[in-house]
């Protein structure tokens, strides 16, 4: 019988056809070639792969159109041993045939998503002292086109509440002079108030460092030698200030030994630091004639150079005085305190008493520079201490002793000049 022509429509016989599929014309890419049957027949014909068993897909159910097979059932072409399979792996499938998988196509949260890419978030400048996003810090409220922000108290360039600082100034120079030159024992009484409001916070501060001087006899003593200064002059001045520390050192031992010289040093400090120099004003105001006058021209050389100081070292203030102990003191600054000192003194003085201009002005140079290194006496007990200001009890000076550090040096140094400047009347 002749071979079956390739051209011809006519269908091969039954015993010459052939059990697998007809060969395709054109080769298929994506079927991995298949050996041929090692079988003596069918050796010339073109080697076609068998059907691959789909792949299923990670979403589909087990019991979807692409089950595993069952034991028992046979495959599509029962001759080929399973063996010769190849394995099938997910990475052979060709990704084309394959839908995508979305992340957003089935939601995992009912919330909407938090973009994270740079380009939609506006740029702000992360403060980390900020609090978080919807909450406001304490005591400061969102200023907007209808309501202002918050006005702020104006400070100065010293860092001081300027309207305050000059208002509770002239209070204090208030009253001062007006018991001074209207009522002489309300002056006494105002002077050993301020000695006690400065021991106080003298007291107060000091433990900080862990010392605990005993306030009750230093309060007493303190008040004491104000009134021997006032009535007796400077002898009785030192046994007030000799009869304190004794008192103090009587007090303290009933608290035992421990920490004793530490108390007993810090008491001394105070005892000499405020109620001994402070007895000196009283003698200047106890003075008989001119002892209100002797006063008014020690406070108003305090106040010129606290005030040319301020006005110096804030406009024109460049070289630091004293950076370790004060940084706000500059050398212009201490430059104005004596040229406003000296210039009033010499006019008050001459005024007032009497007295050559030229010593007029060596009186307001001596209280300037008393006045600031009495200052600076203060600021480095504060940095030893650790504070800023001795207490708050007065608006944009801090504390009382805060006022009076100048003070307290300069009326030592105005009573010894004003000894041999304007002799004692009577």
């Amino acid at each position: 019988m002749s071979p079956l022509d390739p051209y011809s429509g006519t269908e091969p016989r039954g015993w010459e056809r052939s059990d697998r599929p007809p060969a395709l014309p054109w080769p298929d890419r994506e079927v991995e070639p298949w050996s041929p049957r090692q079988s003596g027949t069918d050796l010339s014909a073109v080697p076609q792969a068998p059907p691959r068993p789909p792949v299923r897909r990670h979403d589909e159910s087990p019991d979807g159109p692409y089950d595993p097979p069952v034991a028992g059932r046979p495959f599509a072409d029962d001759d080929a041993p399973t063996s010769q399979l190849p394995p099938v792996r997910d990475d052979d499938a060709p990704t084309a045939q394959l839908p995508p998988v979305r992340d957003d196509a089935v939601p995992t949260s009912p919330f909407t998503p938090v973009r994270t890419d740079d380009a939609a978030r506006p740029e702000v400048d992360a403060d980390p002292q900020e609090p978080p996003p919807g909450r406001r810090s304490p005591g400061r409220r969102r200023a907007s086109a209808e309501r202002p922000a918050t006005g702020q108290p104006s400070t100065g360039r010293a860092g001081r509440n300027l309207p305050a600082a000059i208002g509770v100034g002239l209070g204090l120079g208030a009253l001062v002079l007006v018991p001074l030159f209207f009522f002489l024992p309300g002056f006494l009484a105002v002077l050993a108030g301020a000695i006690g409001v400065g021991i106080w916070e003298m007291a107060r501060a000091v433990r900080r460092s862990g010392a605990h001087p005993p306030l009750v006899p230093l309060l007493a003593g303190g008040v004491l030698t104000i009134g021997l200064a006032w009535f007796a002059g400077p002898d009785a001045l030192s046994l007030g200030l000799l009869v304190t520390v004794l008192g103090t050192m009587i007090w303290r031992l009933g608290d035992g030994p421990a920490g004793f010289q530490r108390d007993i040093t810090a008491a001394t400090l105070i005892a000499v630091y405020v109620p001994f120099l402070g007895g000196f004003a009283a003698m200047l105001a106890a003075a008989p004639g001119d002892g209100p006058l002797r006063v008014l021209v020690t406070v108003a050389g305090v106040v010129l150079s606290d005030t040319g100081g301020y006005a110096a070292g804030a406009n024109f203030g460049k070289h630091p005085m004293a950076p370790r102990i004060s940084p706000k003191k500059s050398w212009e600054g201490f430059a104005g305190s004596v040229v406003a000192a000296a210039v009033g003194s010499a006019l008050l003085i001459w005024l007032l008493f009497d007295v050559a201009p030229w010593w007029g002005a060596l009186f307001g140079v001596a209280v300037s520079v008393a006045a600031v290194l009495g200052d600076l006496a203060e600021s480095m007990i504060k940095r030893d201490l650790g504070v800023k200001d001795m207490s708050s009890l007065l608006p944009g000076h801090g504390g009382l002793m805060d006022r009076l550090d100048s003070i307290l040096f300069a009326v030592p140094t105005a009573y010894l000049l004003l000894a041999v400047l304007v002799p004692v009347v009577g």
